[in-house]
């Protein structure tokens, strides 16, 4: 990969080490595919701001994952290393077992609050928060017979989420028994909406959410005590 700007001494801003893994992962599978890429184009390719860009390739660099050669006139060309192609393939391996893991967690939590729900008799459902947590939610739905009435998401710029209907507010859903939580952006925020206009007993959200809730807590401890 060919840039035509150096590497400064910024730091790395804090953030969540998943999302650490996957911009160096998607970092060095680029530098490893595309020689010419600019520091500019990987920054897009990434969906990052370009100082970030450069924090993170200088970093790399640091860490012997990248060597860098310049070439003229003031450019500067970059290689993966050795170590570098060992610690792309790690990366990967890895963020595919969290994936797997992830999904798997989700699925039996929804599968679990759902299923809950249904033994109750609350069969229509509305899910608020589209995205993949929504779509497992989805597939675990039709395992217990329980009707997703829509997904509401306030960024929602459709009016169809898969094979139901997307909508901004939960209001505009119909009528409902309960709502499942699939905000993995504002969980808490969602939750404490939703019970202000709902109420606490008709809203459930996947323990992996993890949304502060003594309700929410409470019904996990009752779970546990009858599913040692």
């Amino acid at each position: 990969m060919s840039s035509d700007q150096t590497l400064d001494d910024g730091e790395l801003p804090a953030e969540g080490i998943d999302n650490e893994t996957r911009i160096t992962m998607e970092m060095l599978h680029a530098v490893d595919g595309e020689e010419r890429l600019s520091q500019r184009g990987l920054a897009s390719r990434l969906n990052i701001a370009l100082g970030l860009t450069n924090a993170y390739l200088k970093r790399c660099v640091r860490l012997g994952l990248v060597k860098v050669r310049k070439i003229p006139p003031n450019r500067y060309a970059y290689y993966l290393t050795p170590k570098g192609f060992g610690e792309k393939s790690r990366l990967t391996a890895n963020y595919l077992f969290q994936s797997f893991d992830y999904y798997r967690r989700a699925r039996n939590q929804c599968d679990q609050l759902l299923g809950e729900a249904a033994d109750k008799g609350l069969r229509k459902v509305a899910l608020v928060g589209a995205g993949e947590l929504a779509e497992i939610a989805l597939l675990c739905a039709l395992q217990h017979d329980i009707e997703v009435v829509g997904v509401a998401d306030k960024k929602a710029t459709a009016n169809r989420f898969r094979h139901v209907d997307l909508v901004r507010d939960p209001a505009s859903l119909p009528t409902f028994d309960l709502v499942l939580i699939c905000d993995m952006k504002n969980p808490q925020s969602s939750f404490e909406e939703l019970t202000g206009q709902y109420g606490a007993e008709r809203i459930r959200a996947p323990a992996l959410l993890k949304i502060s809730s003594p309700l929410l807590q409470q019904l996990g401890a009752d779970h546990s005590e009858t599913n040692p």
